[in-house]
């Protein structure tokens, strides 16, 4: 068969009429392109040059078969993290002049290159991440999507520049939103490209030149992402590409005096000590996306077929490495047994194995220390709880090469911990309520409050379920995953309490905005 165009392959992470056959052939192409690169050297890129550094350099290998090795990274030092925030601060000004419209024009252009080039780059995810191929080209499809959206945004407020009223005949008076300056992008691995991408290209449109560190795991995604925004023409200095271990550049690029904010994704407490160390003389925008700990509830009248398929897709979609996952559910009694008959077939029919093959569902999780965290609260759970399905580290075969955890159901108290912390990995905690408003208090005991689900035929539980989530994305009666599946323009992701920081999430109508600050500005014309 003539296969079409990468761009013309559209996949999200619900895809139904989709071409897969044909998107399963340029992934094959891809991923034999992709394996033919790994091993290389990779240096850091500040202000287009490849930088060196003197520490060892990072081996970055596959959670799917460790001996594989994908490529060596440079691992940068404090002192090239500070050289990388100077080299965009020098050159904020030029970008900050440079017309809106000329800035969303470079941002089309990336997303254009991210659609080419998405296979290459779903690819790369997949060996890097363990990511299944409809997550991986997912990722890559939301990627040029969120360029594209928050590009919409910029043109359809004209920038952000507004004419206001007039007091007298002889003012002119304007509002203006302006970049703050040198945005500091710490991005996760679980959504390698996507995160990374919707971070960075709100931070450009706006102005803001940018120092961007990828995951330690997910370095190479992340260069796959400099090498879109250089070669859609993003000047050398406005988009810097910093690899290296958190705990030796982290707190340099955003305690940097030359950093005017933080956009961050990851864990709530390297989130919060961000938030509270990074404003000393002033207020700085810090942005950040913490996780969650997302309940589902199922109600007696709910259709129990799509809840136990929206559950087991958010609990195990990327092996619950996703901070939407469903990682807890309240299921009313009176349909408990049912439900979990349910739930439970279906996740023991869940295919696991290396994730780049087309009829794997769950790959590995992403580290060592990720499977013994699984390790250690499985053995738990068989001591004190239920354990119904999973409950172990798979082994046997390739099984054996890489950090494969079985999909794991327990069945617990509702005042286990299990109910309350985050574990992102693929764990789903069970528990019975007597009522709805059992269920709802109990899903908002939790610190955090990112996504939740709801089934329910009642539209008045609905409602209740809607005025009481302490949420900020919710999915009533989703088959395709209970908590999971945002998209942008379609389900802003905004995080409260502990999932977030600005109320305003990523994939919504006011990102951009958010790295930008006001400025009035009044003439008199006589």
């Amino acid at each position: 068969m003539t296969l079409p165009k990468p761009e013309d392959v559209r996949i999200t992470y619900t895809s139904q009429a989709a071409d897969m056959e044909a998107a399963h052939q340029l992934f094959d192409l891809a991923l034999a392109k992709v394996r033919g690169e790994a091993g290389a050297e990779h240096p850091l890129y500040i202000d287009h040059r490849p930088v060196t550094s003197p520490l060892p350099s990072m081996k970055d290998i596959s959670p799917i078969d460790i001996s594989v090795v994908l490529g060596h990274f440079a691992a940068a030092t404090a002192e090239l993290a500070g050289a990388a925030i100077e080299s965009a601060a020098a050159q904020k000004a030029r970008w900050r002049r440079t017309p809106w419209h000329e800035r969303v024009a470079i941002i089309r252009q990336a997303a254009r290159l991210t659609r080419q080039r998405k296979f290459e780059l779903a690819a790369v995810m997949a060996i890097e991440v363990g990511k299944n191929r409809l997550e991986a080209l997912g990722d890559a499809e939301e990627s040029a999507d969120l360029m594209d959206y928050y590009a919409d945004q910029m043109e359809q407020a004209n920038g952000f520049i507004r004419d206001m009223n007039r007091i007298t005949p002889i003012e002119r008076n304007t509002d203006v939103l302006r970049p703050f300056g040198v945005f500091a992008c710490i991005a996760p691995f679980n959504f390698p490209a996507a995160l990374s991408a919707g971070m960075s290209s709100a931070a450009l449109l706006a102005g803001n030149t940018v120092v961007y560190k990828p995951a330690q795991d997910t370095p190479w995604t992340g260069l796959k992402l400099y090498e879109i925004y250089r070669d859609a023409g993003v000047p050398a200095g406005v988009f810097n590409y910093v690899t290296g271990s958190g705990s030796v550049i982290g707190d340099p690029l955003w305690q940097h005096p030359l950093t005017d904010g933080v956009v961050f994704t990851g864990s709530k407490e390297v989130g919060l000590r961000m938030y509270a160390g990074l404003s000393s003389r002033w207020v700085k925008p810090c942005l950040l996306e913490l996780g969650g700990k997302n309940p589902t509830i199922v109600m007696d009248s709910a259709d129990l077929d799509m809840a136990a398929e929206g559950v087991m897709r958010s609990a195990f979609g990327l092996q619950g490495q996703k901070c939407s996952a469903c990682s807890r559910v309240y299921v009313h009694r009176d349909v408990a047994a049912a439900f979990t008959e349910k739930l439970v077939a279906r996740t023991q029919k869940i295919v696991v194995g290396d994730p780049t093959r087309r009829e794997v569902y769950l790959g590995p999780v992403i580290n060592e220390r990720a499977l013994r965290k699984f390790e250690t609260l499985s053995a738990y759970a068989r001591e004190h709880y239920e354990v119904l399905a999973g409950g172990e580290r798979l082994r046997g075969g390739e099984l054996d090469r890489g950090f494969f955890a079985a999909p794991t159901i327990v069945r617990a108290p509702l005042d286990s911990h299990y109910f309350r912390e985050e574990f992102f990995l693929p764990l789903l905690t069970v528990g019975t309520v007597d009522s709805l408003e059992q269920a709802l208090h109990e899903s908002n005991q939790a610190e955090y409050g990112l996504t939740a689900g709801f089934y329910s035929a009642k539209t008045e539980e609905i409602e209740q379920f809607w005025d009481e989530i302490e949420s900020g994305v919710t999915y009533v009666n989703k088959r395709s995953g209970a908590t999971t599946g945002a998209w942008p323009g379609a389900q802003p992701f905004c995080g409260w309490k502990g999932s977030g920081s600005t109320g305003k999430g990523g994939c919504g109508p006011y990102y951009v905005a958010q790295f930008m600050r006001e400025q009035s500005r009044c003439l008199i014309t006589e």
